[in-house]
């Protein structure tokens, strides 16, 4: 499976000989599931009391500065939550993420979101994840629904193989998005040897993706993205 886009498969999939690849790319968190993975997952380390209370205390205002779209640092709440696994093995780590999907995300997948990947796989496409949402999540979906390529936030292992509370980079939200596929794309077909033929999302901050996909799908979009979807006349989809 790719890792953000650096463990990569040969080839060019269903693209005819001379064709630029065609990308089509899902959001993860309240478009491929219904719900949040972020969220959920501070919910599930406070019930096994993983998360200090001071610590919880300054996710919980982040979030409420981010309902109101306030200024915020990704990374520094990221860092927070991964308070909860700071010094431990990664692969330790990585394997309760993964029992944390089964348990807790793997029931929220939607059915329109894996029907529509296998559509697309079937005509050819390289279907995408791409998430803000951290790695070992989205890699444990890889798994189990029909996409082998993803980008997500990946958080910083030291030199002794345990999990620090530092982002590897950028989180992917926003407009980062846009920019990390790009260079997705670029490593992985070279420049313009692909394109970004459809998009699906579902928040405000998927806007950079969408606005710049042949073919944007706003998936029961928030008020904001409604809002552009309409006057941009996207594919507006109730999943």
């Amino acid at each position: 499976m790719s890792r953000a886009g650096t463990e990569l498969t040969s080839g060019r999939d269903g693209a005819a000989p001379g064709e630029p690849v065609r990308l089509a790319v899902f959001d993860f968190d309240g478009t491929s599931i219904d719900g949040n993975s972020p969220v959920l997952l501070v919910s599930y380390l406070m019930g096994k009391k993983m998360l200090k209370k001071r610590v919880i205390a300054r996710i919980l205002l982040w979030a409420a500065a981010y309902k109101f779209r306030l200024p915020q640092n990704e990374s520094w709440v990221r860092g927070l939550v991964f308070t909860a696994f700071e010094g431990k093995p990664a692969r330790e780590v990585d394997a309760f993420l993964a029992e944390f999907y089964d348990e807790r995300i793997a029931p929220l997948f939607r059915p329109e979101a894996d029907a529509a990947m296998r559509a697309h796989a079937t005509a050819g496409d390289v279907v995408v994840v791409i998430s803000a949402t951290f790695e070992p999540i989205i890699l444990r979906a890889s798994e189990r629904h029909p996409f082998e390529n993803q980008i997500s936030t990946r958080m910083r292992v030291a030199a002794d193989g345990t999990y620090t509370r530092q982002v590897e980079g950028l989180p992917v939200e926003g407009e980062e998005k846009l920019a990390a596929l790009r260079r997705f794309g670029d490593a992985r077909f070279g420049s313009g040897g692909w394109r970004l033929a459809h998009a699906y999302g579902d928040h405000h901050s998927d806007r950079a993706v969408l606005a710049a996909a042949e073919h944007a799908h706003a998936v029961s979009p928030d008020r904001p993205l409604s809002r552009t979807a309409r006057a941009r006349g996207w594919d507006v989809l109730d999943w």
